[in-house]
């Protein structure tokens, strides 16, 4: 099993993860957007989630590289709504990455989302495939690669949402 599995595994896991969750509810998404002067339609970012659950999909089951370059981008393209929102100032409460959860924007949303991009990129240069079929084609190593996968994305998914908040909170005498 190529080294990246569980990293590309983790990758793709999180963009369908927060795609479905926009998908579902893009409020949170579209005020952030609106806040910037971006397109903000409801209809225009249940698309864009839904594309990102697609992609995230894809390259879990299908791993192309096509597909992996696609994660980076998309991931870049994250990263950098992100700095746009730190640097305009203006108040957001949320990215709407995880539909409701109050995420504000926050450097380490940054870091997070060019390391992303950074595995996507080299899962495929390297040529991970479907992170999916690795796990199969290994059962023992590729239950531990996907309980250990789904773990991180928990963990970034709490890096991402509550620590921004808890860092945002105003600190006690």
């Amino acid at each position: 099993m190529p080294a990246l599995t569980g990293p590309a595994l983790t990758a793709a896991l999180l963009l369908a993860f927060a795609g479905a969750r926009k998908a579902v509810d893009p409020a949170m998404t579209v005020g952030a957007l609106r806040a910037l002067g971006l397109p903000s339609s409801r209809t225009l970012v249940r698309a864009g989630a839904a594309a990102e659950l697609l992609l995230g999909l894809v390259a879990m089951i299908a791993g192309w590289a096509v597909t992996w370059w696609l994660v980076a981008a998309s991931y870049l393209a994250f990263a950098a709504f992100v700095v746009a929102a730190l640097r305009a100032g203006t108040m957001i409460g949320s990215c709407g990455c995880f539909g409701r959860e109050d995420t504000p924007p926050h450097p380490l949303h940054v870091v997070i989302d060019v390391a992303l991009a950074a595995t996507a990129a080299a899962a495929a240069v390297r040529g991970v495939g479907s992170p999916l079929d690795a796990i199969a084609d290994a059962p023992g190593e590729g239950a531990v690669v996907a309980g250990l996968s789904v773990l991180a994305v928990a963990i970034l998914y709490v890096a991402i949402v509550d620590l921004p908040r808890v860092l945002h909170q105003p600190r006690r005498p």
